[in-house]
């Protein structure tokens, strides 16, 4: 590895050590980042002092953000439910993952601290698990190295490296090959991604198709979803429904002007929109665009929403359920430099996905667009007679959302085979 580059990833973990000491909190994304650190390595060493029974394996997940942790999360359930000897913990990167964490049934769940040779250190110190497994494709250098000197099993998990990933840069590889070296066994979600990570450094030998627990987890979630619940009775209906998820406004202007289109064609439609972020700066312009045109605009919850026109989704964490009544789907951020959300939720309960065209990284829009489960427009005009075609009487739409479905159903079984990588890891 270049000697100046390692110096200068060490020096940025010393740098970010320091600053989770000395800047005070706030509200914002960094500052949540380095205050969750502020304590982070006393945290570990309390549950490995009270919580670790030394007697049991371990097996230490980490995932950096939600997105990760929906791979992580069917492999960890599997694991809890066959094999109880096993303690879990489960590590996260974002602030955003917070809450998701606590949810899972792991033994102990907080931030990864800082990849410096003190906190690694202290975390494994705490820990002493049997292996290690990362989900996606995130690799922290140090953690890695470390760990494997100490004789940790080293694993990775629905293995992802889209076609254009920083991680195949010259100064990425040069910093992250020796950690995918080391690896005891990885799984890939496709053949092409497991050229891929050979690519970063895997060891063939090491490699197998495992698949994308995502669809497992999706097809589950699917599955339990329940019609009668509180939040989604209400809003069942006949009419042809629309459900606009994880929206940024570059994606709201070319939905809300195709949205009065599709509104005049089918005057019964519904849409159901769900912002990415649900702030009272994001919604207020929504709700003023419904004001100004005379289309009424209900909050989720509201009195009045099971005759809304529009009902806005004004929380977090509901999103999953709500597509459960699309007759079809809009997944924001192909419009947005973020890249596109998941396809694959709305996908799960048989609703085609329409989208826009940042999709170049977001393998299961591909693949929707490959089968004809999804679509994609350019613009307001392109994205409305779409719409109108799968809303529409034809049945469109329902041809598409059974191809959707067809190719979640094909993604079931990662789970278990990445349940099988990942238990010959703790043996």
């Amino acid at each position: 590895m270049n000697p100046i580059l390692w110096w200068g990833y060490r020096a940025a973990g010393g740098v970010a050590t320091l600053a989770a000491r000395i800047v005070p909190p706030g509200e914002g994304k960094l500052a949540r980042t380095l205050a969750a650190r502020r304590h982070v390595t006393a945290r570990f060493a309390a549950w490995g002092a009270g919580g670790r029974d030394p007697s049991r394996p371990l097996l230490w997940m980490h995932a950096p953000s939600v997105g990760e942790g929906l791979q992580a999360r069917p492999v960890l359930e599997l694991l809890r439910a066959r094999r109880p000897d096993v303690q879990l913990a489960y590590t996260f990167f974002s602030p955003s993952a917070e809450s998701f964490a606590r949810a899972l049934p792991v033994d102990f769940a907080d931030y990864l601290p800082f990849d410096t040779a003190g906190g690694v250190r202290s975390a494994l110190d705490a820990l002493r698990p049997t292996a290690l497994v990362y989900a996606k494709l995130d690799l922290w250098p140090l953690l890695t190295a470390e760990a494997h000197r100490r004789g940790v099993r080293l694993g990775l998990v629905s293995g992802t490296v889209s076609p254009g990933s920083s991680r195949r840069g010259t100064l990425a590889q040069s910093l992250l090959r020796p950690s995918y070296a080391l690896l005891d066994a990885a799984g890939a979600i496709g053949e092409d991604d497991a050229s891929r990570l050979v690519a970063l450094g895997v060891r063939r030998e090491a490699l197998r198709v495992t698949g994308d627990t995502r669809y497992d987890q999706v097809v589950l979630r699917a599955r339990r979803v329940d019609l009668a619940s509180a939040l989604l009775a209400p809003l069942r209906s006949g009419r042809p429904t629309l459900v606009a998820g994880s929206t940024w406004p570059a994606d709201e202007r070319v939905l809300l002007p195709a949205w009065e289109a599709v509104r005049r064609a089918i005057p019964e439609a519904r849409l159901i929109i769900a912002p990415h972020e649900p702030t009272a700066a994001h919604l207020a312009p929504i709700e003023a665009w419904g004001a100004a045109r005379g289309i009424g605009v209900t909050r989720l919850g509201s009195a009045d929403q099971g005759a809304a026109e529009v009902i806005l989704v004004d929380r977090v964490g509901v999103l999953g359920d709500l597509y459960a009544l699309a007759t079809a789907a809009f997944v924001g951020g192909g419009f947005h430099a973020a890249g596109l959300h998941s396809v694959l939720e709305p996908a799960a309960f048989g609703a085609p996905v329409a989208f826009g065209p940042r999709h170049a990284n977001a393998r299961d829009a591909g693949l929707l667009l490959a089968v004809g489960g999804g679509a994609t427009a350019g613009g307001a005009e392109a994205l409305a007679r779409l719409l109108e075609r799968w809303l529409g009487a034809g049945g469109e739409g329902r041809l598409a959302g059974n191809r959707a479905r067809a190719l979640v159903d094909e993604g079931v079984g990662a789970a278990e085979r990445s349940f099988a990588l990942v238990e010959s890891l703790l043996s």
